[in-house]
């Protein structure tokens, strides 16, 4: 087995002239990225409406509350695939062959649902995306970690123009895919992502040859052949209790969506749980990083309710703008525009306000300097805002109307932004300050199982939305978001003692 690269061969090893001013590789990963988020976002702008549209529209007829469990299914198990993509380039394969074949399993996946085909074809090129993006996902980011030495300043830039090339594919996607999808079909639509993903596959092909170096060719954590036959037992262990559960409702009856809706929720809440528990009985922590993990728990509770509000832009909200939102300007403009707005299209209002916002809430929160709101207060801030996304949609369903004004919703998926620029990059930041010296990693994992746990949780929730009225649908858990970031802003001095001076 040959010794691992040194941080300093790795940089070194990547050609010096770069990319405004950093390594050349940056841009190889961002392309990377936008392409691989195009195919990704630009699938699932479209993908609930492919499953309950019916057949003569292009769709499967699927009823709407199974075709929006099967979207919160799908968006729980690319996050649960994270932890396993991770495992994979840790401890066999790197971080660069990871991502190749996970771009290459991506692709099957889009070029499946770009062809007329079945439901259960349907089902397996699911299958191969959310594999795909287990193994890219997390590693690409890690990738561009490795371009820069620990402590070079340009680090934080690198992740924002990352992040830009992320939020820049999400938008773009839905605005392409949607009208494709809408003019001509929803295969010229999965067509389009399909086209997408191949794209970032030859950028990161071709490109990752000249400008990335030894970056990402490193096997960091090798298993050894003593730990493999010990893995071996274990997978082999897992994949039989899965399959005698599985055999096992065969049997009941019940191998049905529901039930494989309830596993996925079940592995959703475990999963966390187990990791908190491994973290806080570990001998490895001590107690101050037990009590910053403790005071870690309730954020983690947080972020897990606004990301089921904000998760169902794609699919309670996808519903909402499909069926009950005027999409004819010829009729909002007295005969002006002669236009319809795809559906589609609301699934770029997320990405676009983050990409317009975020640079102003970075401004805001260095202003603000000492009176700039800690952690857990942003959470609460956070928490609230997503309640009041829920909440405002009552007001134009009061007025009786039976489409409303699409502003609503764009007021909608503001609200839920501004939450998210609130949470999401604070909670990035606190995890890593948080997180015991021995679970550096693992505590990341727990942050992203909070957008698994969340959308596991949807899975049961869309099936509310379709059984009750939206204005009550949107009053409860809008109020229950509020009531909870109200709660949790009166509790913060207990939290923040709990940190030890983490702020």
């Amino acid at each position: 087995m040959s010794a691992r690269h040194t941080r300093e061969e790795v940089v070194n090893s990547m050609p010096r002239t770069g990319f405004f001013g950093h390594p050349r590789g940056l841009i190889t990963l961002m392309l990377t990225e936008f392409w691989e988020r195009f195919s990704y976002y630009g699938m699932k702008a479209i993908l609930v409406f492919y499953l309950y549209y019916s057949v003569a529209k292009g769709g499967f007829g699927i009823e709407e509350g199974f075709a929006l469990q099967i979207v919160s299914i799908y968006g729980a198990l690319i996050y649960m695939s994270g932890i396993i993509g991770g495992w994979i380039a840790d401890r066999l394969l790197g971080t660069r062959h990871s991502i190749t074949i996970g771009a290459v399993l991506i692709m099957i996946g889009h070029i499946l649902l770009s062809l007329p085909n079945n439901f259960t074809l349907m089902l397996v090129a699911l299958l191969f995306i959310i594999l795909g993006t287990g193994l890219l996902k997390p590693n690409i980011s890690s990738t561009v970690g490795e371009l820069y030495h620990k402590n070079d300043s340009r680090v934080d830039a690198a992740f924002t123009l990352f992040v830009m090339s992320i939020n820049l594919g999400a938008f773009l996607a839905p605005l392409v895919v949607g009208s494709l999808q809408m003019n001509i079909g929803f295969h010229a639509g999965f067509a389009a992502a399909a086209i997408g993903m191949f794209f970032s596959l030859i950028a990161f092909v071709i490109m990752s040859k000249r400008s990335l170096g030894l970056a990402g060719l490193d096997v960091p954590n090798p298993i050894t052949p003593e730990e493999r036959k010990k893995t071996i037992t274990y997978l082999l262990v897992i994949v039989l209790v899965f399959a005698l559960y599985f055999v096992y409702l065969a049997w009941r009856g019940q191998l049905d969506l529901p039930h494989f809706a309830n596993m996925i929720t079940f592995l959703g809440v475990v999963l966390p749980v187990i990791y908190f528990t491994l973290m806080i009985i570990s001998p490895k922590t001590s107690s101050v990083e037990k009590s910053r993990v403790t005071a870690y728990i309730p954020l983690f509770l947080a972020a897990v309710v606004f990301w089921m509000i904000q998760e169902q832009g794609s699919t309670v909200l996808a519903n909402f703008s499909d069926k009950k939102t005027q999409l004819d300007l010829n009729v909002l403009t007295n005969g002006a525009i002669d236009f319809r707005i795809p559906a589609a299209w609301f699934q770029s209002l997320n990405p676009l306000f983050i990409v317009t916002l975020a640079p102003l809430f970075s401004i805001l929160w260095t202003k603000l300097g000492k009176r700039n709101p800690s952690t857990v207060v942003k959470f609460a801030i956070a928490l609230i805002l997503a309640g009041l996304s829920f909440m405002i949609m009552i007001m134009p369903l009061q007025s009786g109307v039976q489409l409303i004004n699409p502003l609503w919703l764009v007021l909608s998926f503001l609200l839920v932004t501004l939450a998210e620029l609130c949470l999401s990059p604070t909670g990035l930041s606190t995890t890593t300050k948080l997180a015991p010296e021995a679970f550096t990693a693992q505590m990341m994992s727990i942050w992203f199982l909070s957008n698994t746990m969340a959308q596991g949780l949807n899975a049961q929730l869309v099936n509310v939305y379709t059984s009750v009225s939206p204005v009550r649908y949107f009053g409860i858990f809008g109020g229950i978001a509020i009531g909870l970031g109200i709660i949790l802003f009166f509790v913060s001095p207990f939290i923040k003692k709990l940190m030890h001076g983490i702020h």
